[in-house]
């Protein structure tokens, strides 16, 4: 699948402009990250823009969210190890993370929020406003932003990644579409 089509099955399946903005972020982070790990660019970059494609018809159903996009994605004739990834972006399925590409997925996913939330506390409200140490001291910051799961973004060790270098490339990729993102 090309990323063109890719984005119109995104724009079909969900309308939450706020949920397309996260598959765009995540899409970038992943991106950037098999460009860093010397992985498949436009395969990473697809799981990331993918990943929440049942959102809209999953958010109250987390048992559910990954598993219908999943078998959206195979009805499609997306790559097995995409659809396998989104399918395992959920940690509620309990199924094991096993290529780099599935632990990659797993660690952007939350990470992104945890950004965007970042920049929206800031003053001027933009994404070239923050840096690597303001995530940071964000992160530590348990109250803030919970949804973003500190546990999960920490796996960012299982891509050879601490955790500051993986908000660095994480924050950059993001800027480069921030106008995409509003951001």
């Amino acid at each position: 699948m090309q990323r063109e089509q890719a984005l119109a099955l995104v724009q079909k399946h969900v309308k939450n402009k706020n949920l397309i903005k996260h598959m765009l972020a995540v899409e970038a982070i992943m991106r950037a990250l098999a460009a860093r790990l010397g992985e498949d660019v436009e395969q990473w970059g697809l799981a990331g823009l993918l990943h929440d494609i049942d959102y809209d018809k999953t958010a109250n159903e987390p048992d559910r969210h990954s598993l219908l996009g999943a078998a959206m994605l195979e009805a499609e004739g997306v790559e097995p190890e995409i659809v396998y990834a989104v399918k395992v972006h959920n940690e509620v399925h309990g199924l094991p993370r096993v290529s780099l590409l599935d632990h990659a997925l797993y660690a952007a996913d939350p990470l992104s929020g945890l950004i965007v939330a970042a920049a929206l506390i800031h003053p001027d409200r933009k994404l070239t406003s923050i840096d690597t140490s303001f995530v940071l001291n964000r992160f530590q910051e348990k109250s803030f932003a919970r949804g973003a799961n500190r546990e999960q973004i920490q796996t960012c060790h299982e891509l050879g990644l601490d955790l500051e270098q993986f908000i660095t490339l994480a924050l950059r990729a993001m800027q480069a579409i921030s106008v995409e993102l509003g951001l």
